[in-house]
């Protein structure tokens, strides 16, 4: 019994030197070697997935960028090229909340024969401001869910036969913490839905 409860508390103290490690000790994976030279980006006109592109172009990566504004697209893109000028980046003006067919066919066309190995699916819509469930409309709910649900199935489909090909890739999926912070998020259920 003594034995036991020794490795419980053994097991107790590793963990969080394990978690310290993990997060700022250990060295960063090659990506180009490990995954491929291409990544796409969801939403990369702002916020987390702009500043995952940044860092990816800065590891090595070159870019397929995915948003719905061709000035913020341009910017960003730009911005990339001038502070990485060995990268390499495409954009392609999609937007997510629309029907799939619309947008599907060029970002499938653009990816054609790159070897992309990461895909950040980073785009995301929410609600203008805090509502009851009730109190969605049809229209919103619908491209909520279009955005974060269906446009995260389809991106990765599309990139996804690439990556069995090559037997190697990355999917990061931006979530949210708005589905577990609290137990039902009331006044963001259908986006806290769609993120978890």
């Amino acid at each position: 019994m003594a034995t036991e409860s020794s490795f419980w508390k053994l097991e107790a103290a590793i963990a969080p030197l394990s978690w310290v490690y993990s997060t700022f000790l250990r060295p960063g994976k090659d990506l180009k070697s490990s995954y491929g030279s291409w990544a796409v980006v969801t939403g990369a006109t702002d916020g987390i997935g702009k500043a995952i592109a940044l860092q990816l172009a800065h590891r090595g990566l070159h870019l397929v960028l995915a948003g719905r504004n061709p000035a913020k697209l341009k910017q960003v893109a730009d911005g990339i090229r001038a502070a990485h000028t060995a990268a390499i980046v495409k954009t392609v003006i999609v937007d997510l909340a629309t029907d799939t067919a619309e947008w599907i066919d060029r970002l499938e066309a653009e990816i054609e024969g790159l070897d992309v190995g990461v895909l950040v699916n980073s785009a995301g819509t929410t609600y203008p401001h805090a509502m009851f469930f009730h109190e969605v409309e049809e229209e919103l709910w619908r491209s909520i869910v279009r955005v974060n649900v269906e446009a995260t199935t389809r991106v990765t489909r599309a990139v996804l036969p690439g990556m069995l090909r090559r037997r190697k890739g990355a999917v990061v999926n931006i979530g949210s913490a708005a589905s577990a912070v609290l137990p039902s998020f009331p006044f963001s259920a259908v986006y806290a839905a769609t993120k978890a």
